[in-house]
């Protein structure tokens, strides 16, 4: 159905553009004029919820543009803000006229910021820096003005790479416990330290220097198009063929989905079998702050586009990044990551046996909504995998069934409505609006029923998309009880790409990239949107993301939450109850101490991320490592947690495992976390819940055959 919309408006947008396109005169360097006029045209014509490119969308581009490249205010002054304001109200007549005069000057000054940045950090770093005084900085840079001179900015530089340089000096400090490395004395580390800090800036600002104007003009193309919404954006040719790279389920480098963030590159997924995946010490919420390939002084990656940033964490098969971390907690490491190539197969669907007291129940987790990798012979379908291992764990006489959907980012449409069909008769699954209001609604036809009986989803707050699609329709249905966060992601859109040149009858400027458009809205079968909103847990339980800033809410111009027509759908009958078993679970979890602990846990995070103003003295620095060193191995108890239930394998995999010892470690590895899970426990005593009321009402589900 997606490539079916691609292709219909591709047809649209180019039977109108072959006409207005070609009868444009745009000379040979005005290929950015003829850019800027293509994206707009498609943007208004095929975006789902185009936007009025009116003096508030202008506003708007002036911001985000000017904070996109000055986001720690160390280059513009206050003055080249005030020479920009004139076109402040200005850009949208801009836009509309293929004029790209706020660009050049931005740009032009920023060229000139830029170069004489390199002589201010050179002077700043020529000093020592006192780390026995007493300051602070605020690393809140939305709350700081620019500055108005050059003094002033100095004056920031300096307690920027003071603030840069204290980490590097701190364990050049400790190296003293090191009998392999040279001591040396305070004055003597904190001027080793900084000598790093130049030489990384020097790297940066080399590396900047070998930017084209047309890598900036891209920025700025994308801070119009991401107004539209966050997950509309431009591809330059040459990201292009990467996005095609990752969409065809190859993926090489360090396996995380990364954003930009002031302070540095945040990390918003890891990628199932991916390199940080398999070394488990990065976790979602971390933010990288300087990157270096192994054994080199790393380059901060502060201030810097996402896209120049990733071209220095990817790297070959096998070579070694150094990634300065501050964690989720507040603290700051150094982790070595050897890149790799995604082990395709640990996204795929898996399952397990578990074993309490005298009862077997299974569960299936699945880390995305896959559908033909390339790598593969045949098609590999995340909804025909869930139904073979259904059928495995029927066979091995389960009493009732989890799907856990925690961190699926989602996937196919197409296989999730399949994939709900194996636990209803047949009916609607999710409706779809496309930005012309019609509404198409996707249906199980298939009366088959692979799976009648107890059923629990776990969520979290990285359930996104097509995993928000499932749990919406088996909530729906009251066919599931839905556990986990108090909502999922809230990806309520769908997106498609755009290649621009097939727009243009006639282009001598070559290939002009593509655009990822949002296109369409998916509402659940009640008629609620799953955007912004996502969908709400029966069973709401704490995670250590509870109080931080992740989902569709928190990114940037987010399309709004909404409701159609609910479709025509008859609630599931198979299990009585509900109601009585979804209360019975929230007061366990409410008196369960493993969950409380992870709460305080939240809280504790959340207070550590919103703590800005950050000690520039020694001593201080290293008492608040000290603290939050005490609190994260208190929380670290965490992982002892006992559920005291045993998981196994299938009887299928025994043989597979005798030719593969690597997937029995892996096997044993997933069974030894899911005993430390204190949400596969509680989804157990709901299956237990779910399993008694059957029987009571005389509805005992068939779970063989």
């Amino acid at each position: 159905m997606k490539n079916k919309l691609a292709y219909a408006l591709l047809m649209m947008l180019f039977a109108v553009a072959s006409c207005s396109f070609t009868n444009k005169s745009f000379e040979n360097d005005d290929k950015d004029k003829l850019l800027l006029d293509l994206i707009t045209y498609v943007l208004e014509k095929g975006h789902y919820q185009p936007k009025d490119i009116n003096d508030d969308f202008s506003v708007e581009v002036f911001e985000d543009f000017i904070d996109g490249l000055d986001p720690t205010k160390r280059y513009f002054l206050e003055s080249d803000i005030q020479d920009f304001e004139q076109f402040k109200f200005q850009i949208d007549d801009q836009i509309k006229n293929t004029d790209i005069a706020f660009f050049n000057a931005v740009y032009e000054r920023l060229m000139v910021r830029m170069n004489e940045a390199k002589s201010i950090y050179k002077e700043v770093l020529s000093e020592s820096f006192d780390y026995k005084t007493k300051e602070l900085i605020d690393i809140d840079y939305d709350k700081q003005p620019f500055v108005s001179s050059r003094k002033e900015l100095k004056e920031r530089w300096r307690k920027q790479l003071k603030y840069a340089t204290l980490g590097n000096y701190d364990s050049k400090i400790m190296k003293e416990d090191d009998e392999d490395s040279k001591k040396m004395s305070s004055k003597e580390a904190e001027k080793e330290a900084r000598a790093d800090t130049e030489k990384t800036l020097d790297e940066f600002f080399d590396f900047v220097a070998d930017l084209d104007r047309k890598d900036w003009f891209v920025q700025y193309i994308n801070t119009i198009v991401e107004e539209f919404d966050p997950h509309t954006f431009y591809f330059a040719p040459e990201e292009k063929e990467k996005f095609d790279t990752r969409m065809s389920g190859k993926f090489e480098g360090i396996g995380a989905r990364l954003q930009k963030r002031k302070e540095g590159i945040k990390i918003v997924e890891i990628i199932s079998g991916g390199p940080v995946w398999r070394d488990q010490q990065i976790e979602v919420g971390d933010e990288i702050l300087k990157v270096g390939q192994h054994t080199e002084p790393p380059v901060s990656i502060v201030g810097m586009r996402l896209d120049d940033a990733i071209k220095l964490i990817k790297g070959a098969k096998g070579t070694v990044v150094d990634l300065t971390m501050r964690k989720v907690d507040g603290s700051v490491e150094v982790i070595s990551i050897t890149r790799d190539v995604v082990e395709l197969e640990e996204t795929f669907a898996k399952s397990a046996n578990i074993i309490k007291d005298d009862q077997k129940f299974g569960i299936i987790n699945l880390p995305q909504f896959y559908v033909s990798f390339d790598d593969y012979e045949g098609e590999r379908n995340a909804a025909s995998d869930v139904a073979k291992e259904v059928e495995r764990l029927k066979e091995e006489g389960v009493q009732g069934l989890i799907l856990d959907l925690r961190d699926n980012g989602g996937g196919s449409l197409k296989t999730v409505v399949e994939m709900a069909g194996l636990f209803i008769k047949e009916g609607p699954i999710v409706q779809v609006r496309s930005n012309d209001n019609q509404k198409e609604v996707h249906d199980d036809v298939d009366d088959r029923i692979q799976w009648d009986g107890p059923l629990v989803i776990l969520v979290n707050e990285l359930s996104a998309s097509a995993s928000e699609i499932l749990a919406a329709a088996m909530q729906d249905y009251k066919r599931a009880v839905v556990i986990g966060s108090k909502q999922t992601f809230g990806k309520g859109t769908v997106q498609n790409v755009i290649p621009l040149e097939r727009i243009v009858r006639s282009n001598e400027h070559g290939d002009l990239g593509a655009i990822k458009l949002t296109t369409q809205k998916f509402y659940r079968i009640n008629g609620g949107s799953t955007q912004l909103e996502g969908v709400k847990s029966d069973v709401v339980v704490p995670d250590k993301y509870s109080y931080i800033d992740l989902g569709e809410r928190d990114q940037q111009n987010p399309l709004a939450w909404d409701k159609i027509s609910p479709a025509d759908y008859t609630v599931w009958d198979g299990h009585i109850d509900y109601e009585s078993t979804v209360k019975n679970s929230t007061k366990r979890m409410s008196g369960n101490s493993q969950i409380k602990l992870i709460e305080e846990n939240a809280k504790w995070l959340k207070e550590q991320q919103d703590e800005t103003a950050v000690s520039l003295n020694y001593d201080d620095y290293k008492q608040e490592e000290k603290i939050n060193k005490e609190r994260s191995k208190y929380f670290k108890t965490l992982s002892d947690y006992d559920s005291k239930l045993t998981f196994e394998s299938l009887k299928y995999e025994e043989g597979l495992f005798v030719q593969d010892s690597v997937l029995r470690e892996k096997r044993n590895r997933w069974h030894k976390d899911l005993a430390k899970d204190v949400y596969v426990e509680e989804a157990v005593n709901v299956l237990e819940d779910l399993k008694t009321n059957s029987i009571k009402n005389g509805k005992l589900a068939s779970i063989k055959g």
